[in-house]
């Protein structure tokens, strides 16, 4: 059975993504294109909730082009890597889009709760799994080939079959999700985003975060109002108090422009 995507993107809105990210637009659908477009979607669109809190309206798959692309805002998985699967579509690449269920502490979350992607190239003879929407997730695609170690600028990855199929994905030794084999239509996943945007154990509403990778390995890290920077193995932390540098914040380090900042519950 095929399953029965939307309408592919204009060449408007695929040029528009693309300087979204920085990127050009690749002559094939070939892996090197699709790592450049994944280093350089991970390294500038930020992972972040911040709608959640100000109980904006949000969309997922190509509802949340505007948002990313217009707005130059960030998202959750649902958004990015639904975004992403859509700008993958009109570049010429396969893609599938995927259902996981999110690991913490060694248990797994909710079913559906987690967007990836499996995309394949023209020039590889094994798909790629591509997630621009992780907060601990690799910087580049992973090969899907099972029990490969892949050393990865966010660390050391690794595929392991896991019961009824499925894949999980570990980093560094620890589970971080598992992922159905089954393809999914986007629209599979809006009665779990209606359940993050609502239910009073969403994650999303129980924690307020901005996060970013940086060039160096490092990572920069928005909390509530507790600002973390991660680089050149260290690690500094300040609590911002002041509502115009906070603004600031958002803006010079995630490029995120707010009118309205999110309640905080301390």
């Amino acid at each position: 059975m095929t399953l029965t995507h939307g309408p592919l993107l204009d060449d408007r809105t695929v040029a528009a993504y693309l300087r979204r990210i920085g990127a050009e637009r690749p002559g094939e659908p070939t892996s090197a294109a699709l790592r450049d477009l994944h280093d350089r979607h991970v390294m500038t669109v930020p992972f972040e909730n911040v709608d959640f809190h100000l109980r904006e309206p949000m969309g997922i798959g190509a509802a949340a082009l505007d948002k990313i692309i217009a707005r130059r805002r960030g998202g959750t998985c649902y958004e990015l890597n639904g975004a992403f699967f859509e700008l993958l579509r009109a570049l010429g690449f396969r893609a599938e889009v995927l259902a996981g269920r999110v690991a913490d502490d060694g248990a797994l979350g909710p079913i559906i709760g987690h967007m990836a992607l499996r995309v394949h190239t023209t020039d590889s003879p094994d798909p790629w799994l591509v997630d621009v929407g992780f907060g601990r997730g690799a910087r580049h695609p992973l090969r899907w080939v099972p029990g490969l170690p892949q050393q990865d600028p966010h660390g050391a990855f690794e595929l392991a079959r896991a019961p009824h199929g499925d894949t999980d994905v570990l980093r560094d030794g620890r589970l971080q999700y598992r992922l159905e084999d089954r393809p999914r239509l986007v629209a599979d996943f809006e009665a779990m985003w209606w359940w993050y945007q609502h239910a009073p154990d969403s994650p999303h509403l129980r924690h307020l975060y901005c996060t970013i990778p940086t060039r160096d390995g490092g990572r920069v890290t928005l909390s509530g109002t507790t600002l973390t920077v991660r680089e050149n193995g260290g690690k500094s932390t300040v609590v911002i108090e002041d509502e115009d540098e906070l603004r600031e914040t958002y803006r010079s380090r995630f490029g995120v422009e707010l009118s309205d900042l999110p309640p905080v519950t301390r």
